[in-house]
C-alpha cells in the first residue's frame, strides 16, 4: 500500500507544470536506498542502480548531495539519459556511515521540473582496520626490591564498528624474553580497551636485569581477523638484598699526638650487589668514640673505609684508643623468598626490609708521645690598676706549665701582642711591669680594658710555644678636662634675645665628667651675654639686643662634676640674618656681591687712569709755545689746548729747576717716590709735577704785578705781600697734594702692569662656589671695634666730612 501510494504520488507530481512544482515542493520523499559495502573494488566505476520513472516525454536526470557534490565528493554520478548510478571510488565506513543525496528530473524542453525524489546510500562495515595501540613500545624500571602487583597499563582501538567483531579485540602476552625463572611470572589482565601488565614472585637482578614481553592485540572479525603487537621492556635495577662483610686482617693504627685530618687506617668490604650501585655503596658507623677524636668516610672508589682524626689526641691522656667499626649499605635491606609446595599450587611471595646482623672489626688506635707547648693556666688572666700608674708598676706575674712526660723543658717568655708598648715582660719569670702611663682614654683601650698576649716557648725538639691573654683592667681618674663640641658659631642680629647651643664632654668616665657648669668670664660680658642654664650637659648662650653686629671673643670656663675646669674662647659671629640662614649664608651672597662690587671699581679708577694718561700721553704740535712775560699776562688772557701749557708734550729731559725753596722741598720729597717708578713714568710725573709750579709763579707774578700797577701804598703793598704768601702757600699746598696722587695713581698703575697682559684686565678671586653655605669666608667678616671712632680725623678733612663725621659719632649710651 505505502508503494503504490508513492507511485501515484510520483505520477501525479509528473503531470504538475514547473511552476506548480517549485510552489508545491516543501517534502523530498524517499522513494529508495541503496547499499554499498565500504573497501576497495577490482574495477570502478560499477552500476550501483537506477530510478525509473513512468513519463513517456523526454527527461534529463540529475543527482545532489553527499558523494557527489559534497564530501566525499566525486564517489557518485548518474547518467542523465537512463538513471543509472554509478560508484566511482571507494568509500570508507569509517569517514561516512549513510549519503544523503537529491534525485531531480527536469523536462528537457523548456528545463522545469518534473520530478524530484530522496534518495539514501548505506555503507557497510568490513574488517578494514586492526586494533592499534597507543604507543609501538613500553619502557618500564623497576628495582630489585619492587613488589608484585601492576606494572603498566596498555591502552589499544580499532577503526572499525565498535558494536560489531571488526572493532572488538582481545589482548594476548605473545612471548617473553628470556624466560622467567620458576618464581617470577608476568601475566596480563583486560578490561574493554586497557590491559594491564602484572608479575608474581620475586625480581631477581643476579639472573636478569631485563625482560622483553611482545602483547598482541586481535579483532574479532568474522571473515578475517587482525591484530597488531606492541613490546613492553622491563629494566631491573640491582637492590640491596646482599650485605657487606668486612675481608682482610686490619692491624693497629699509629698517630702523633695533636695532629688532626690525618687518615689512619683503612678497612676493607665485600658485597655481592652490583659495584657501583647504591646496593653496594657501604656505609661505616664508628662505635667506642666517647670524645668523637675520629671521623670515618667511604672511599667511592674501593668501597674501603677511611679512618681520619678528627681532632687532636692527647698522648697524656692515654697511648692507647679501642674502637670498633660497623657496616652497612646506603640502601636499606631488602629481601624475597617464593613459597609453593608444587608447581599449580597458589604464589606465597615473603618480603622482608630487617637486614641480618651487621659485620663489625675491632680496631686499636695507638698515640705517639710529641713535645706538648707550654699552657698558661689559666690561659685568660684579669688585673684592675688605676690608670697613670708610675711606669715600672707591678701589673702580674703569667707563668706557663709543661704537660709532657716524657720532656722536661725550660721556658723563655716574651711579649706578643702590645698595641701601645705599655708592658715589658721579664724572660725568666713572667712577670709584667709598666713602661708607659697607662691611660683609659686610649684607642688601644677598648670598653677600660687594654689587651696583651705573653708567649712562653718551650726548648724541646720542636720548639714549641703557648699564648696567655692579660686583660688590664683600667680604673678612670680625672685626668681629662671638659672639652666643647663647637667653639665658633653664627647669631642673627635682632631686637630681642638670640640664643646659640653649646655642648661640652668629657673623655673621663662618671663621675668625672658631666653634668658641667658653665661659667662666663670677662668684664664686658654683664648685659650683653649669659648662659642659660649654667649647668648641664648642653646650654644656651643669650645674646642681647645691646649686642651689635661682627666678631666677638668670649671666654668660657666649664667644671666637670669635680670642680675640675677648662677655659675655651668662643668665636661668636653675629650678622644680619634670618632663622633660616647664618652668617656664612650671608658672607657666601656678600663674596659674590663684593667681587662685582670690586670689578666696578677697578673699571672705575682705569677710565680716570685712562683720562689722566690720555691728557698726559696726547701728541702735540712740535712748535714751542712763548711764555708770556708780566708785561702782559695780567691784562691778556693767554689761550692754551690744555690746562697748563705744553702739558700736552712728552718731554723727555729732566726736571726743570724751580727757584723757590719751598717747590725745591716738595720736589726733593716727592723725588724718593718717582724714582721707584720706571724711567718713562718719572719724567711724565716730574714734568706734571714743574708744570704746576709754573702755572702757581704765574698766578703769584701776576697777582703781584696787578697790584703795583694799581699804585696802592705801603700798607697795600704789605696787603699785597701778605695775600701773595697766603696765595702761594694754597696754591703750593695745593700742588704739593696734586703731585702726591699723581704719583700715588703712577704707583698703582705701575703695579698693576703684568708682562704679557693688557693693563686693566682683571679676574675675579672666587671666594667659593654658588650654593657653597659650609665655607667659612672670614675674610669678609666685618668687625666693629669697641673703642669710639675718631671723629677728628673727618673734621681735619674739610667741612665737606662735616655730614659723613656727625653720622659716625658714637653715641653716648651712659647718658641715657
Amino acid at each position: 500500500m505505502g508503494t503504490t501510494a508513492c507511485l501515484l504520488m510520483t505520477l501525479f507530481l509528473g503531470i504538475l507544470s514547473g511552476e506548480e512544482l517549485l510552489h508545491r515542493q516543501k517534502r523530498i520523499w524517499i522513494v529508495d536506498t541503496f547499499k554499498i559495502e565500504e573497501g576497495k573494488r577490482s574495477h570502478y566505476p560499477y552500476v550501483l542502480g537506477k530510478i525509473v520513472t513512468e513519463k513517456k516525454y523526454q527527461v534529463g536526470f540529475f543527482l545532489h548531495g553527499d558523494g557527489v557534490d559534497l564530501e566525499p565528493k566525486d564517489k557518485l554520478s548518474i547518467n542523465t539519459t537512463t538513471g543509472e548510478i554509478f560508484v566511482k571510488g571507494e568509500l570508507d565506513y569509517e569517514f561516512s556511515q549513510l549519503l544523503k543525496l537529491t534525485f531531480e528530473a527536469k523536462n528537457i524542453v523548456d528545463n522545469t521540473f518534473d520530478t524530484r525524489l530522496g534518495v539514501e546510500v548505506e555503507i557497510l562495515d568490513i574488517n578494514d582496520n586492526p586494533p592499534v595501540f597507543q604507543r609501538s613500545t613500553y619502557t618500564i624500571n623497576l628495582t630489585e626490591n619492587t613488589l608484585p602487583g601492576v606494572l603498566e597499563r596498555l591502552s589499544a582501538s580499532d577503526r572499525d564498528r565498535a558494536d560489531t567483531n571488526n572493532g572488538t579485540f582481545n589482548f594476548k602476552i605473545v612471548s617473553v624474553t628470556p624466560k622467567p625463572p620458576e618464581d617470577l611470572e608476568f601475566f596480563l589482565e583486560q578490561k574493554d580497551t586497557i590491559g594491564k601488565i602484572q608479575f608474581r614472585g620475586c625480581l631477581d637482578y643476579k639472573k636478569s636485569n631485563k625482560y622483553t614481553i611482545l602483547v598482541e592485540a586481535k579483532d574479532r572479525g568474522e571473515k578475517i581477523q587482525l591484530s597488531s603487537t606492541c613490546t613492553v621492556v622491563i629494566n631491573i635495577k640491582d637492590g640491596n638484598n646482599n650485605m657487606p662483610v668486612f675481608k682482610g686482617q686490619t692491624g693497629a693504627g699509629s698517630i702523633k699526638e695533636r695532629d688532626s685530618g690525618v687518615e689512619v687506617l683503612r678497612l676493607q668490604v665485600y658485597d655481592q650487589d652490583i659495584a657501583g650501585s647504591d646496593a653496594w655503596k657501604a656505609k661505616y658507623t664508628i662505635h667506642g668514640d666517647k670524645d668523637q677524636n675520629f671521623r670515618i668516610t667511604t672511599d667511592p672508589k674501593t668501597n674501603e673505609g677511611v679512618l681520619l682524626v678528627e681532632k687532636p689526641l692527647d698522648y697524656e691522656d692515654g697511648s692507647l684508643r679501642n674502637l670498633s667499626v660497623s657496616v652497612e649499605n646506603e640502601e636499606l635491606y631488602f629481601s624475597c623468598k617464593v613459597k609453593r609446595p608444587h608447581p599449580n599450587s597458589q604464589w606465597i611471595v615473603e618480603t622482608s626490609q630487617t637486614p641480618p646482623p651487621l659485620s663489625t672489626r675491632q680496631l686499636t688506635i695507638k698515640v705517639e708521645d710529641v713535645n706538648d707547648p707550654p699552657i698558661f693556666t689559666p690561659v685568660i688572666k684579669n688585673v684592675s690598676v688605676d690608670e697613670n700608674v708610675a711606669v715600672g708598676w707591678n701589673l702580674v706575674t703569667f707563668t706557663a706549665k709543661d704537660s709532657d712526660q716524657l720532656y722536661a723543658n725550660s721556658f723563655l717568655y716574651v711579649k706578643g701582642n702590645d698595641p701601645g708598648q705599655w708592658v715589658a715582660v721579664d724572660a725568666k719569670t713572667g712577670k709584667i711591669t709598666t713602661t708607659k702611663i697607662l691611660d683609659r682614654e686610649s684607642p688601644h683601650v677598648k670598653n677600660g680594658v687594654y689587651q696583651v698576649t705573653v708567649l712562653a716557648v718551650d726548648n724541646g725538639t720542636p720548639p714549641m710555644t703557648g699564648t696567655g691573654t692579660l686583660n688590664i683592667h683600667l680604673k678612670d681618674t680625672n685626668d681629662n678636662r671638659p672639652q666643647l663640641g663647637m667653639s665658633n658659631m653664627d647669631m642673627c642680629l635682632s631686637d630681642e634675645p638670640s640664643t646659640v647651643n653649646i655642648t661640652a664632654y668629657d673623655l673621663d668616665g662618671y663621675p668625672y665628667s658631666g653634668p658641667f657648669r658653665f661659667q662666663l668670664h670677662g668684664d664686658d660680658v654683664m648685659g650683653k651675654w649669659r648662659v642659660v642654664p649654667d649647668y648641664g650637659y648642653t646650654v644656651s648662650l643669650v645674646k642681647e639686643n645691646t649686642v651689635y653686629a661682627g666678631h666677638h671673643e668670649l671666654v668660657l670656663e666649664v667644671f666637670d662634676q669635680q670642680g675640675l675646669g677648662a677655659l675655651h674662647n668662643l668665636s661668636i659671629t653675629v650678622c644680619e640674618c634670618s632663622g633660616a640662614e647664618n652668617c656664612r649664608m650671608r658672607r657666601s651672597s656678600g663674596a659674590s656681591f663684593g667681587a662685582n662690587a670690586v670689578l666696578i671699581l677697578m673699571a672705575a679708577i682705569l677710565l680716570l687712569l685712562g683720562i689722566l694718561l690720555l691728557s698726559f700721553l696726547m701728541t702735540c704740535k712740535r712748535k714751542p709755545l712763548p711764555i708770556p712775560t708780566d708785561e702782559y699776562s695780567a691784562e691778556h688772557l693767554i689761550k692754551f689746548n690744555v690746562e697748563a701749557p705744553g702739558t700736552d708734550c712728552k718731554v723727555p729731559t729732566a726736571i726743570t729747576q724751580v727757584d723757590n725753596k719751598e717747590n725745591t722741598k716738595v720736589t726733593n720729597e716727592t723725588s724718593t717716590n718717582v724714582s721707584a717708578l720706571p724711567p718713562s713714568w718719572q719724567v711724565e710725573s716730574e714734568y706734571a709735577h714743574n708744570s704746576w709750579f709754573e702755572r702757581g709763579t704765574r698766578l703769584r707774578e701776576s697777582e703781584s704785578s696787578k697790584i703795583h700797577s694799581q699804585g696802592f701804598g705801603q700798607g697795600s703793598m704789605n696787603s699785597s705781600r701778605n695775600i701773595k704768601r697766603g696765595s702761594s702757600w694754597r696754591e703750593e699746598n695745593y700742588m704739593k697734594k696734586s703731585h702726591q696722587l699723581m704719583l700715588l695713581l703712577n704707583k698703582k698703575m705701575y703695579l698693576m702692569q703684568v708682562p704679557g697682559e693688557e693693563l686693566g684686565d682683571y679676574a675675579p678671586n672666587p671666594y667659593s662656589e654658588e650654593g657653597d653655605l659650609e665655607t667659612d669666608h672670614q675674610l669678609d667678616a666685618i668687625s666693629i671695634p669697641d673703642t669710639p671712632f675718631d671723629q677728628d680725623t673727618l673734621l681735619d678733612l674739610g667741612p665737606k666730612f662735616n655730614p659723613l663725621a656727625s653720622i659716625c659719632k658714637t653715641p653716648d649710651l651712659s647718658a641715657s
